[in-house]
């Protein structure tokens, strides 16, 4: 199959989709969706739907293959297409992701106390369904919970949805298969997989992203195969996502494998810009000026730090979001990446503040990657930065857990199996102090 062939072929319908029921429901304490029902019928009326209304097994076979590995990238960072809206910090909320159901499922949230997501990134996967299946599966198994307030009401992802390049080809094999079971909203930021093209590809960069990603409403996607996730309506590929007890503002780091770009770091990548700098600082004056109480977390797909040996981490990066908090006066609470394939988790102190930099590239991707060196945690690597914990040799995701005096980050990973609830790794932040244990 030729690349024009491929990129325009449609998988068959999901024979366990698209066939009976009406639009999401919210279930449990903590309002999280559960799909019922036809993408057709429900995004007729505006409405989305999450999760498949009957289980179905696990794919063993990929229908459309990868088959680019080996194409070159078009050389160069990409353009960053600017959002639907033309303020300075686009933002979208828990309760416009919900549709009509969304300000029953914020309130329900807000009674509980807390709310619970999850967060990973690199799910996309280029040897088959295997292992990203299994990482989808433990995802689902969060759902069963004796108390309702614990179940997750949305999963973050932090990039690199599909491999090799980002196309609309692979969407149904990589996104909406693996996670046809998962009964909440998926939205989160692009990674450079999700953005690069190749030379002489008519595909323009983040198309399939922009397609399935940042909708103007929910509705079927062109590349679902007959399963019934709606298309989710992030403003674009960097704004703000609002929540009880926390906002996430999410950059893209565009599509180089190093360094994360966000800027035209003073003339050094012309293509860029300042707008999403100037999108975060607004983003944080805003927390500053309305004395915002809950969590605040940056979600970036490059990692500011990583002990990888595929991956270096991007220090100008860091210095354009420092620069930002500077500005504006404030600090996340955490940052949040992916782009390695394996977890990591630091806890750097700035300004008087701990903040742990977690990286949580083990979603699914083979293979995974390891560090440059086996190291005995925590390792001090320099008065302000303390490697805390590290797992490359386990697939897994991040629990995180905000209430209105903490945010607690977990990393839970495949291995330990559905039944196991304990995390083999945890972080807790006291938002006022802003110091961790």
């Amino acid at each position: 199959m030729s690349k024009s062939e491929k990129k325009h072929h449609k998988p068959v319908k999901h024979p366990g989709g698209g066939s009976t029921g009406g639009p999401v429901t919210p279930t449990g304490g903590n309002g999280s969706g559960s799909g019922s029902g036809n993408g057709s019928s429900s995004s007729a009326a505006g409405q989305p739907v999450f999760g498949q209304p009957t289980p179905s097994p696990d794919p063993t076979t990929f229908m459309n293959p990868v088959t680019d590995q080996s194409e070159p990238d078009t050389a160069g960072v990409q353009p960053v297409p600017q959002p639907s809206s033309s303020a300075a910090e686009p933002v979208l909320t828990l309760a416009d992701v919900f549709g009509a159901q969304g300000a029953t499922v914020t309130q329900t949230i807000q009674n509980s106390g807390q709310i619970v997501f999850h967060s990973v990134g690199d799910t996309g996967s280029v040897t088959g369904p295997g292992t990203q299946s299994l990482v989808a599966d433990k995802l689902v198994s969060d759902f069963t919970e004796t108390n309702a307030a614990d179940v997750p009401s949305f999963f973050y992802h932090l990039g690199d949805v599909v491999y090799y390049f980002g196309e609309a080809t692979y969407y149904y094999d990589q996104f909406f298969e693996p996670y046809r079971m998962y009964p909440a909203p998926i939205l989160g930021i692009p990674g450079n997989h999700d953005g690069i093209v190749y030379p002489g590809d008519s595909a323009t960069t983040l198309a399939a992203y922009l397609t399935n990603f940042c909708a103007s409403t929910p509705a079927p996607s062109p590349d679902a195969g007959g399963l019934d996730r709606t298309t989710m309506i992030q403003p674009g590929v960097y704004y703000t996502f609002d929540a009880p007890f926390v906002r996430i503002l999410g950059l893209y780091s565009n599509v180089l494998e190093d360094p994360g770009v966000i800027s035209d770091q003073s003339g050094t990548y012309p293509t860029l810009d300042q707008r999403q700098i100037a999108f975060l600082t607004a983003a944080l004056t805003r927390i500053k000026s309305e004395s915002y109480a809950g969590a605040v977390f940056i979600a970036v797909h490059h990692p500011p730090y990583t002990g990888g040996s595929e991956h270096g981490g991007s220090p100008l990066m860091l210095a354009d979001i420092d620069s930002a908090c500077t500005a504006a006066g404030v600090w996340p609470h955490a940052v949040l990446s992916g782009h390695a394939h394996n977890y990591q988790r630091y806890t750097r102190t700035v300004s008087g503040y701990q903040i742990p930099y977690v990286v949580a590239g083990c979603g699914g991707h083979n293979p995974l990657s390891k560090m440059r060196s086996t190291i005995r945690t925590p390792y001090q690597i320099d008065s302000t930065l303390i490697l805390e914990s590290y797992d490359d040799t386990d697939y897994g995701y991040l629990r995180i857990v905000v209430n209105s005096q903490t945010a607690t980050i977990e990393f839970h990973p495949q291995s330990d199996g559905g039944t196991t609830k304990t995390p083999d790794d945890t972080v807790t932040i006291n938002l006022a102090a802003r110091t961790v244990s």
